[in-house]
């Protein structure tokens, strides 16, 4: 185990804490807007949006997203009642309501000062990490009477780990007596291999890190040395660009041709079952998988897990309560005080 050692000493000065998300249309009429805003500056024309707008159509237009980070939200809550830290909590998105610098000038109404930010993102990469950080300069600069603190990543804290274990328990013994022989396959979403490649001050840090908390599951669950596969999902851009890959349909393909028989998928890129999950996943790879003759199970998300939601207060408590760092991976902790050069935008290519 790696504590990375202590981050800062506790400061009790925070008077607010903020999660931090992607955002979801909450009805059909929101799903463009909210789609042209995810692509923004991009050049992407409506028509391709709207075959990706058909996703969230198929979920009458609303991303589950927002009523997860409600339900985070309300088990922190009650996690940090239960400590006693004597923080108000708030929401905010990047992509949709309530938008970051929204809830930003809130926070200040209500008279708070010193902010603690935890993002939905597990791993550090440009959109995991630093452009959250593009997000709370934006806010502060709206809203200047405010400072923001963005916690750390999470990818391999023991609290992470435990909940995606008992996730993938569960798809296991749902198998039955396949159980044994099923293949274990953790996808995270694909990013342009450029991104990937300046993710971390030497590159290669968002790979690195999904394949950390794949690695640490597998072995949570069938013990030291377990096999496992990380693949990608829910890719977009022009074909042109590469991406990480294999993508879970052909990784499906490829399995299903070497004789395997039954497969758990577990989005361990993911915290919470959203639209990516139902749809990519539970639709397009669980059809996939039929067509093949697989036996697909997915497992669940950390979510509001109790070990997880547990693992998030600790992250809190690092900065009020003098809570050691732990990690379970050897790649040390990530998305602290991160330099202005660490996990910059891709170059963009033509679409």
């Amino acid at each position: 185990m790696s504590s990375g050692g202590s981050l800062s000493s506790p400061d009790s000065a925070y008077d607010a804490f903020l999660l931090l998300s992607f955002g979801g249309p909450q009805g059909p009429d929101e799903v463009l807007p909210f789609l042209r805003n995810v692509t923004a500056g991009r050049g992407i024309p409506d028509d391709r949006l709207a075959a990706v707008a058909e996703h969230y159509y198929h979920f009458g237009g609303v991303s589950p997203i927002t009523a997860q980070n409600e339900a985070l939200l309300a088990a922190l809550a009650d996690e940090f009642e239960r400590r006693g830290y004597r923080l108000p909590l708030y929401f905010g998105n990047r992509n949709w309501h309530p938008f970051v610098t929204d809830t930003a000038q809130r926070i200040a109404a209500d008279g708070h000062r010193r902010v603690l930010v935890l993002a939905t993102s597990a791993t550090g990469s440009y959109s995991g990490c630093r452009q959250y950080r593009e997000d709370l300069a934006r806010a502060a600069t709206a809203v200047p009477e405010l400072r923001f603190t963005k916690l750390r990543h999470y990818f391999d804290h023991p609290g992470f780990v435990a909940a995606n274990a008992d996730a993938v328990r569960t798809a296991l013994e749902s198998l039955g007596p396949d159980a044994d022989d099923a293949r274990l396959v953790f996808t995270a979403h694909s990013v342009p291999v450029t991104m990937n490649a300046t993710a971390g001050p030497a590159g290669g840090l968002y790979l690195a890190q999904h394949r950390a908390t794949a690695r640490l599951v597998a072995e949570a669950v069938r013990g030291a040395g377990a096999d496992f596969d990380l693949v990608w999902q829910s890719r977009s851009g022009p074909p042109q660009v590469p991406w990480l890959e294999p993508d879970v349909n052909d990784h499906l393909r490829s399995l299903a041709s070497e004789g395997v028989r039954s497969v758990v998928v577990a989005p361990t890129g993911f915290v919470s079952d959203h639209l990516e999950v139902l749809w990519d996943l539970d639709n397009e790879a669980a059809e996939t998988a039929a067509e093949l003759g697989l036996r697909f199970v997915r497992a669940g998300t950390a979510g509001t897990h109790p070990a997880f939601v547990s693992g998030l207060a600790d992250l809190v408590g690092e900065q009020l309560a003098g809570i050691e760092p732990a990690g379970l991976s050897e790649l040390g902790i990530c998305g602290w005080q991160c330099p202005d050069f660490c996990c910059p935008a891709p170059a963009r290519r033509p679409s």
